[in-house]
């Protein structure tokens, strides 16, 4: 973040990256080939990497705004119309457009909160940036790229390096563009899947992002200890243990309040502050209900 010490205007996040409909039911236990099963839950709601980040930043008090690509189908205006409900600004770069819009379904298992999902993804997107987007990334102190939307990407990065503006990269698995993305990251927020080609295990997969540049390496693990590296130091910093119920966007959550948090000097803190977030939205069942739990996370104003 770019804040002034003591400063108390809201920190401003451009998120880069696709927005889905998810369709999540919550079963008791995965189906058998050809079984039908009755869930005993259902919602409807955006999600997607760089909009669930920016949902949560949003709601930790920042400004969000998401460039993605939706187009004019009417799947995309219930997209529009629940991440507008929960304060993002969104720039649809395929506006005027019929493409299909990625719609996930998402299974969540009752007793352990694990997710499956099955959903179309923007890796292979052709879609071109947005004609304000280098004002957008102006305005930002911090700037998110997922991987999805390929062509935006590349130069929403290639702007924020331009310009200084940290540049955090969700790094849930490798994809093409990636490549180009952590040559201008600041910042790699990897799942412990993560692996650079030619790695094998989440350590050498570090070993390899250091080696390229990228001065600050994260590598979540789930419910376990999440592992760090910047500025020639390293650690680890614990996970609070909570009653699982809900993993979906998890990992997003994490992505967005470690970009909200991005003023704090200590890394370790950083992930510790943002580790509590994406814990809590694990203790709550749905996709947005958790977030009437968050002012209870929030930092004083004069932290911000």
């Amino acid at each position: 973040m770019r804040n002034a010490p003591g400063s108390e205007r809201r920190p401003v996040g451009l998120f880069v990256g696709l927005a889905t409909l998810d369709v999540i039911h919550r079963i008791a236990e995965p189906p058998a080939v050809n079984e039908k099963i009755t869930a005993s839950g259902q919602f409807v709601s955006a999600g997607g990497p760089a909009a669930n980040a920016a949902v949560t930043f949003a709601a930790l008090g920042g400004t969000a705004t998401l460039v993605t690509a939706l187009g004019d189908e009417p799947v995309a205006d219930l997209i529009r119309a629940d991440l507008r409900a929960y304060g993002v600004d969104v720039v649809d770069a395929a506006q005027g457009t019929t493409k299909p819009v990625p719609v996930s379904a998402v299974s969540v298992v009752e007793a352990t909160g694990d997710r499956s999902v099955v959903s179309l993804d923007a890796v292979t997107s052709d879609a071109a940036p947005p004609a304000r987007l280098d004002e957008l990334v102006a305005g930002a102190d911090v700037l998110l790229v997922d991987g999805h939307h390929p062509l935006i990407a590349r130069t929403a990065v290639r702007y924020a390096t331009a310009r200084a503006v940290p540049v955090v990269v969700d790094a849930g698995r490798w994809k093409p563009v990636m490549d180009d993305l952590l040559e201008a990251a600041t910042d790699m927020v990897c799942s412990n899947d993560f692996r650079v080609p030619g790695t094998d295990g989440s350590r050498s997969t570090a070993s390899a992002l250091l080696d390229r540049g990228v001065p600050t390496v994260v590598i979540t693990h789930g419910a376990d200890a999440v592992e760090w590296w910047s500025g020639g130091r390293s650690g680890s910093v614990p996970v609070e243990p909570v009653p699982v119920v809900d993993t979906l966007g998890a990992g997003d959550v994490f992505h967005g309040a470690y970009c909200f948090y991005g003023d704090d000097t200590d890394v370790a803190d950083r992930i510790a502050r943002s580790a509590r977030v994406a814990a809590l939205r694990c203790s709550v069942v749905g996709p947005r209900a958790w977030l009437r739990e968050l002012p209870i996370l929030r930092p004083p104003e004069s932290a911000r």
